[in-house]
């Protein structure tokens, strides 16, 4: 073997195992040429701006050497999303493009304009007495879906169209002063420069370029823009808005004329808050706390700890929305009652009709000062934004929204642990320094104990400071508990549940167990979802917890309406027996108490059977639209694994047909029963392992708020322990891998070792036999594919955390992929061998080439016999396809699956069929060639056949534990259909066994004998002996010789007989 060869393969491991190192190296070198890039402003036009700027500048105050405002100019006079609007709109400056937006997300939603600024430098250098250079960029325009968080800085101007989107990105040099005007604010005056959209001439349609194309749009250079930014030198209350004007410079006769453009926004993130406005808070929360608060009186307890501040933003963190509540306690009719509070709304907020369906609330731009505890109490002074969005505009969007206006309200005021109460005074869209407009209160409390009346994890109201004649019933919004976000919530206070339905679900309990036989065989035999013993007891709770949570898709039992199929089940456990949301064990130490199993506790022992349980249920679907949320209380069988709850749904949005109803509990339609069934933990190759979902109403029918019963099953779940069982199982089966490709590479050797004593029966060997094994072995190689042990469609482990991080796994997979590569060469070797030898025969005996053993017509035969096969396995495949149910037909066309997609399937299926008849090409060849020789070893066709058998072996024994991060593939790919099913794991075995009985019974007896032996009087199977390829005469020795020396052209007949070389 040459040193290029030895190379050559030294190569291919290094590249295969994926080392990557070329990659690194570029990676660090890429970041490197990033980082030393740096963004350079150019000052050129400081005398324009000081021409252009000189109204500013003639009232603008000396800047004080030591005021550090200007440092942070960068960080504090920054806005993003904030609102835009021109003044005239006869010259408008850009267009915007609404045709093609035809998508249910969108297609309802109100385009917002939305502009941005960044300070992008400070030059000090050149400072003056009264202004500092600086530069900005700006990106101002009209947007569907999409927000101007990013500035984009490129270094040159822009304007950017598509359907839905418009953008100008605007570059400006100007200058930073200080003024005393207004109380006092910070004023930029800048000149910009941009590639403005070319207006047509006629006004009443300036964009008709907008309807033909704009992949080039026709654009005018500008830099006659002057801009002017306020910012309050202290952002307050009263004072925290930022007002900007835009406006051309160009005369309006000229192309480059627009109208003027007004733009305002609020204070950021950075930027510095200061609680001077007691007199406005104490008109609000004066005497405190507020008393006229039903939330309050109602008996719920409120958090009163020193963390209010931390809890308050983690529950409003990521622009999450509020849930705006129905005025459903207001009595009477008309405006009073259905208006959203102190908030102008739009015609679709009004056509709610009191409802408030799809109006959203975001707390924004909070600030929150917990001061110094006096003794037990410890208070907090708060200062926040909230704004109401309209069901038309996108929510993502909204939520990133600065600019103030009659849809939102600035609030401030302080919170005090020794009521809990967070009380504030807030003011509508942009007021004056006296708080005229300042006439709304909010009170905002943060639950601490639960029920199934109770989910709000925070409770605001807003109401009107004049007690006495009110505009508006007060308005109310809640944030519903998620129990995965309590740890995060309350790291220092206790949050329980109260269950009040105990009583109501032990009826539906009694109703719904029935003596019956498959009961006690489920008790006796199945084990469902139950608290460990050997955990400590909360750990306990919190592991079943989790077991019993689903976030899965389901179907209907019954479907009456096939557009109704899908739907999606999210079941939240909110509290196990005295455990409310999750409980994660100390990393550092625990105590005894949490040490301690849960069946050694006396208080527990007698209550093991019945669990209290309390849960929300939502289900996604217009179709479900009356019962999307059900909040969820009662009793959890752990021996059958069934929860029978009471649900209680809102239905405080139909608050005109509440008077109806008298029966109601807090708004809450309580009169519904659910029963929950989880399949067993053990046995799943017996019970479908789908949980099943009763809905029903105990209402009569002809009650308004009756609805029809709904039974729905889901996909096939998993629970804890069987993901557990999906790692292990990924490293036995690797561990399987390592063991068949060492025999695999042990019977290839011998084969090697077989040829070389019997060198006269080499060319015999299937050129295409060596072929489809070289392929098999080639093919996880370069696509990264399973070796030997193929896995079902619903068995892709890559979607796992723990296997992508687990270093033992990436073990197994590279020993695994070394094995391969061997078996590759090893099987080259063999294909090297075989074609030399065939190439010496035909030098030795070039007058009689049709002697010399030959693949063309075992290829075509080969390749004949496998496209009718492929063909069958489509039409077979097709035929059942149609006959499955219409939910595996939507569910792919739901994901926009193909024919092709199944043809593919089905190919790379056959592929690994082919692979497993690996001797099919041999047979075929040893009957065309009529042999009297044993070219294979029956240790190598024999281990060989064994070694492509273990993986259907496997899969027949093994139990089918599913995949949870691919349970819809499982559900909708039928396994009986494929070829790794229980039936081919029986077929194919037993066809590649009788391949290999008939590979040893070709050479157990020669051609002549099979002949007589399969010849029934003048019946003959098989054709006359034909002397075609009989062997030609030759010396063992030299032939050795002859398989390893190679050929040369230029080397006599006589030299190569004599070149023995030894190997």
């Amino acid at each position: 073997m040459n040193f290029a060869y030895l190379a050559l393969i030294i190569w291919t491991v290094y590249g295969l195992l994926g080392l990557g190192a070329t990659n690194s190296f570029l990676g660090e070198a890429e970041a490197q040429t990033k980082g030393e890039y740096q963004e350079t402003f150019k000052y050129d036009r400081i005398n324009e701006v000081e021409k252009e700027c000189s109204f500013i500048l003639s009232s603008a105050s000396e800047l004080k050497p030591d005021d550090n405002r200007v440092y942070s100019i960068k960080e504090e006079l920054v806005f993003v999303n904030g609102d835009w609007r021109q003044v005239d709109g006869k010259a408008p400056i850009m267009p915007f493009d609404a045709r093609e937006v035809r998508n249910d997300f969108s297609s309802d939603h109100t385009p917002l304009n939305l502009v941005s600024f960044w300070v992008m430098d400070v030059d000090r250098a050149h400072r003056s007495k009264k202004s500092v250079s600086v530069s900005g960029s700006m990106t101002i325009g009209i947007t569907l879906d999409s927000t101007f968080e990013d500035y984009g800085y490129e270094g040159s101007p822009q304007f950017q169209i598509w359907p839905g989107h418009t953008q100008l990105t605007i570059l400006f040099q100007g200058i930073y002063t200080e003024s005393l005007k207004n109380g006092g604010e910070r004023v930029m005056c800048l000149l910009g420069s941009t590639m403005l959209p070319d207006r047509e001439s006629d006004p009443a349609d300036p964009w008709q370029w907008v309807k033909a194309t704009y992949n080039q749009p026709p654009l005018l250079q500008d830099d006659r823009i002057l801009l002017v930014l306020r910012y309050p030198m202290t952002f307050t209350l009263t004072n925290r808005a930022i007002q900007g004007e835009m406006r051309s410079l160009n005369p309006k006769s000229n192309q480059k004329y627009f109208d003027e453009v007004r733009i305002s926004s609020q204070l950021g993130k950075s930027a510095n808050y200061e609680f001077t406005s007691q007199k406005i808070v104490s008109k609000a929360c004066d005497p405190y706390p507020y008393k006229n608060d039903s939330f309050v009186n109602g008996g719920v307890s409120i958090y009163k700890g020193f963390g209010f501040c931390e809890i308050l933003e983690e529950i409003t963190r990521g622009e999450q929305a509020f849930t705006v509540l129905p005025n459903w306690k207001c009595i009477g009719k008309g405006d009073f009652c259905s208006k959203l509070g102190p908030f102008e709304v739009d015609r679709e907020i009004k056509a709610t009709n009191g409802s408030f369906k799809g109006v959203k609330l975001y707390m924004q731009y909070i600030k929150c000062e917990q001061t110094t505890a006096r003794g037990n109490a410890y208070s907090a002074r708060v200062s926040a934004v909230l704004r109401a969005v309209s069901p038309l505009e996108n929510m993502y969007t909204a939520a990133k929204r600065s600019g103030l206006s009659n849809m939102s309200v600035a609030a401030e005021g302080f919170w005090k642990s020794t009521s809990g109460q967070l009380c504030m005074a807030s003011c509508l869209g942009s007021v004056d320094a006296g708080g005229h407009g300042c006439n709304s209160r909010i009170c905002l409390y943060i639950p601490i104990s639960f029920s199934i009346k109770q989910r709000s994890i925070i409770y605001v109201t807003l109401s009107s400071i004049n007690n006495t004649s009110p505009s508006y019933f007060p308005l109310s919004f809640e944030k519903l508990v998620q129990p995965a976000e309590l740890w995060n919530y309350f790291k220092n206070s206790h949050p329980y549940y109260n269950y009040t339905k105990i009583n109501s679900a032990g009826a539906i309990l009694e109703k719904d167990t029935a003596f019956s036989f498959r009961t006690i065989i489920k008790k006796s035999l199945l084990t469902f979802p139950k608290l460990e013993d050997t955990e400590a007891f909360r750990v306990s709770l919190s592991l079943l917890s989790e077991d019993l949570t689903l976030h899965v898709s389901a179907v209907p039992d019954t479907i009456p309406n096939p557009q109704s199929l899908r739907t999606e089940i999210q079941l939240e456990i909110l509290s196990v027996g005295p455990l409310f949301g999750r409980y994660w064990s100390p990393q550092n130490g625990s105590t005894s108490e949490e040490e301690t199993p849960y069946h050694t506790k006396a208080e527990y022992t007698e209550k093991q059977l019945l669990l209290n349980v309390s849960a929300q249920l939502s289900i996604s679907g217009k179709d479900y639209s009356n019962i999307s949320v059900l909040f969820l209380e009662g009793l959890y069988d752990q021996h059958v694994g069934k929860m029978h709850l009471v649900g209680c749904r809102d239905v405080r949005a139909s608050w005109e047909i509440l008077y109806e109803s008298m029966d109601l509990e807090s708004g809450l339609d309580c009169l519904i029963e659910v029963v929950v069934s989880y399949p067993p933990t053990t046995s799943r190759w017996l019970v479908n392992p789908t949980a099943s979902i009763s809905i029903a109403s105990q209402r009569n029918d002809d009650d308004p708020l009756h609805f029809s019963s709904l039974n729905l099953h889901t996909v096939p779940i998993m629970y804890r322990k069987q993901r557990e069982d999906i790692l292990s199982r990924r490293g036995i089966e690797g561990i399987l891998r390592i063991l068949t490709l060492s025999l695999a590479i042990a019977c290839i050797s011998s084969q090697l070792f077989h040829i070389k004593y019997n060198p006269d029966s080499v060319p015999f060997i299937s050129l295409v036999m060596l072929g489809v094994q070289a392929i098999g072995y080639s093919l996880p190689l370069v696509t990264g594919a399973e070796a030997l042990f193929k896995k079902k469609a619903s068995e892709s482990y890559e979607s796992s955390y723990y296997l992508e991080n687990n270093q033992w796994f990436h073990i197994l997979d590279y020993t695994v992929k070394l094995l391969v590569l061997v078996s590759f060469l090893l099987t080259l070797r063999l294909c090297q061998k075989v074609w030399k030898s065939r190439i010496r025969l035909l030098t030795r005996s070039p007058l009689e080439t049709h002697r010399v053993p030959t693949d063309k017509q075992v290829v075509f035969t080969t390749l004949t016999i496998h496209i009718i096969g492929f063909i069958i396995v489509l039409i077979v495949h097709n035929t059942r396809t149609n006959q499955k149910s219409i939910r595996t037909t939507r569910h792919r066309i739901a994901r926009a699956e193909s024919h092709l997609w199944d043809w593919e399937t089905e190919l790379e299926e056959y592929v690994g069929l082919v692979e497993d008849f690996f001797l099919l090409p041999q047979i075929i060849g040893n009957f065309i060639w009529q042999i009297d020789c044993k070219p294979l070893r029956k240790l190598y066709f024999i281990g060989i056949t064994l070694v492509r058998l273990f993986p259907h072996i496997y899969d027949y024994i093994r139990a089918p534990v599913l995949n949870p991060y691919f349970a819809e593939d499982y559900e909708f790919v039928n396994p009986r259909w494929d070829f790794y099913s229980k039936f081919g794991d029986v077929a194919i075995p037993a066809m590649a066994i009788l391949l290999a009985v008939l590979v040893y019974a070709q050479q157990r007896w020669n051609y002549e004998k099979l002949s007589e032996t399969l010849t029934m009087g003048r019946l003959r199977l098989l054709p006359l002996g034909s002397k075609t390829y009989e062997r030609l005469p030759s010396s063992s020795m030299v032939f050795e010789a002859e398989l390893v020396s190679g050929v040369n052209g230029n080397t006599t007949l006589h030299d190569k007989e004599h070149d023995v070389e030894i190997e």
